[in-house]
């Protein structure tokens, strides 16, 4: 089994720097995914309100022989639910869902660019639930620097990660030096660039990219093992995301190689500033708008 480092968040708590994502996994595959991954030394699991895949996750923890307090739960709220008593019961549908008191570390998983206004609102109440220890760790997710600069206005707990898309074909280097201006640490998303095989962004897929399979030959690893260190080793968070055993297994086995400077480099040279998701500044209720369910 393999012991994941932890990484310190701007508050203190601890988070396991490499965790199981589960975008898109369907909720009849989600439970076995999450056992999968605890049993192999995951304790990190990273979920959202708009994936309607939390109870399964919360199902996995409840049959897993890990204790709660073993395993770091994070969700999102969903833009539907942003203002500040609509986030106060966002908590409580996510963890009912979850089968959980507390969550780790919950964060608002777009900006509203179009309402900013209540992007304030639903941080506030983020606060409120960090302070009344409803969650132990509170961030946003997609955030740019704009959105980060407006927030730490009227903020008053700096988020403790910003969840962004990066991957060797889209670093957000931008994003990523306001996060550390900050002290908000990056946690990419699709950081084995999942999403330029799975949706159309004008890329090839980044497992076939030649650069980062000559480093994997070159350590024995598979481009997936490459890309994952590639993050850690440069501080990133990473939440790679598999409903496969074997999958998921591969991607937690990354601490026992590392890659030269001269290797990190050559994978920073493959940023095409090209982004596979949806622009953040595109974000309305309008057009991204969903019902989330209740618990």
């Amino acid at each position: 089994m393999t012991a994941v480092p932890s990484i310190t968040l701007n508050n203190g708590v601890q988070m396991p720097a490499l965790g199981l994502g589960v975008f898109q996994t369907p909720p009849e595959e989600t439970t076995a995914a999450v056992l999968a991954a605890l049993e192999v030394g995951y304790t990190h699991v990273d979920t959202a309100a708009s994936y309607a895949n939390e109870r399964g996750v919360g199902d996995a923890l409840r049959q897993s022989s890990l204790d709660r307090s073993e395993v770091f739960v994070e969700t999102k709220v969903w833009i539907s639910d942003y203002g500040y008593d609509e986030t106060l019961h966002a908590f409580e549908k996510s963890a009912g869902k979850l089968g959980v008191d507390q969550i780790d570390l919950l964060i608002l998983h777009q900006a509203l660019p179009s309402d900013f206004q209540k992007t304030l609102d639903a941080y506030r109440a983020l606060e409120t639930l960090l302070a009344t220890g409803k969650v132990r760790a509170i961030g946003v997710s997609n955030f740019m620097v704009d959105h980060l600069d407006a927030l730490r206005e009227h903020a008053t707990v700096v988020p403790a990660i910003n969840q962004i898309e990066v991957h060797p074909y889209f670093a957000q280097r931008d994003v990523q030096a306001r996060n550390a201006e900050q002290q908000i640490l990056t946690q990419a998303w699709s950081p084995i660039g999942g999403i330029t095989f799975y949706r159309d962004t004008g890329h090839g897929s980044t497992l076939q990219d030649p650069v980062i399979g000559e480093i994997a030959d070159a350590h024995g690893k598979t481009a997936a093992q490459v890309m994952l260190r590639w993050h850690l080793q440069q501080g990133r968070a990473v939440v790679p995301k598999s409903t496969r055993p074997a999958r998921i297994a591969e991607n937690i086995d990354v601490f026992d190689f590392e890659l030269s400077d001269e290797q990190l480099g050559a994978i920073d040279a493959l940023d095409t500033a090209r982004r596979g998701g949806p622009e953040p500044a595109d974000i309305t209720v309008e057009t991204f708008a969903r019902t989330i369910p209740e618990a």
